[in-house]
């Protein structure tokens, strides 16, 4: 999936500002955890950097990043681990 087709897909994420850069949408998508948009972040800048951006919002210790913590991450090892069965063949 391509930049463009995400913000398309996602224009609630950063709907004032739709030329925002794409890391503002990534976080926006993490912070506000919804499996698709995930799934689709995943997509479009790949799982590694997805984490990646993940756990530079978790080292900022925002209260957006404690509250939407549970969920994020679960739905991040859900995607993880069909990535996983998917490469082996499950």
């Amino acid at each position: 999936m391509v930049f463009e087709e995400f913000q398309r897909r996602h224009r609630e994420l950063v709907w004032s500002n739709d030329t925002a850069a794409p890391v503002v949408w990534l976080r926006a998508a993490l912070l506000r955890p919804r499996f698709h948009t995930l799934l689709d972040a995943a997509l479009t800048w790949g799982p590694d950097s997805v984490a990646k951006e993940w756990s530079s919002l978790k080292s900022e210790g925002s209260e957006e990043t404690t509250r939407a913590r549970p969920i994020t991450e679960r739905i991040l090892r859900h995607i993880e681990e069909g990535r996983r069965r998917a490469a082996a063949g499950d």
